[in-house]
């Protein structure tokens, strides 16, 4: 038989026990919204460099207008530099290099998130250009 002051006392660690599990699921959908956005966001970063480092390449608007249509949502936001460099230093630009920044979406906090690694998604590519040989 519970008596008088007792009666409440579940209550008060059910309520605890839900927002413990609310925070890990919390946790775990932000681990794989996190996932899925830098393995998408450094694919597309490798295929936009790659277009265009191509011999006869689109203009960089087009490439970067479709990796931005690529990455939806998150390309919205999403920073491209782009940089030609002469790695090999014979005076002719040769390395197409793209770093591109983007936010994935957030379900927890900035707060608990930052130590994790659910920041920004920071990935810089560098890739030859290629020419035709003779």
């Amino acid at each position: 038989m519970v008596t008088h002051h007792e009666r409440g006392v579940g209550a008060i660690s059910t309520a605890a026990g839900v927002l413990v599990f609310l925070v890990f699921l919390l946790g775990a959908v932000q681990l794989l919204f996190s996932l899925y956005a830098s393995s998408t966001v450094t694919a597309v970063t490798n295929d936009a460099a790659q277009r265009a480092a191509a011999n006869q390449p689109p203009p960089l608007a087009i490439i970067e207008a479709d990796a931005r249509a690529s990455l939806g949502a998150i390309g919205d936001d999403a920073t491209f530099v782009w940089q030609v460099e002469d790695t090999d230093g014979d005076g002719n630009d040769d390395t197409v290099v793209l770093r591109v920044s983007a936010a994935p979406p957030r379900f927890t906090p900035p707060s608990i998130g930052k130590g994790l690694g659910f920041g920004v998604i920071d990935r810089t590519v560098r890739v030859r250009v290629e020419e035709p040989q003779p």
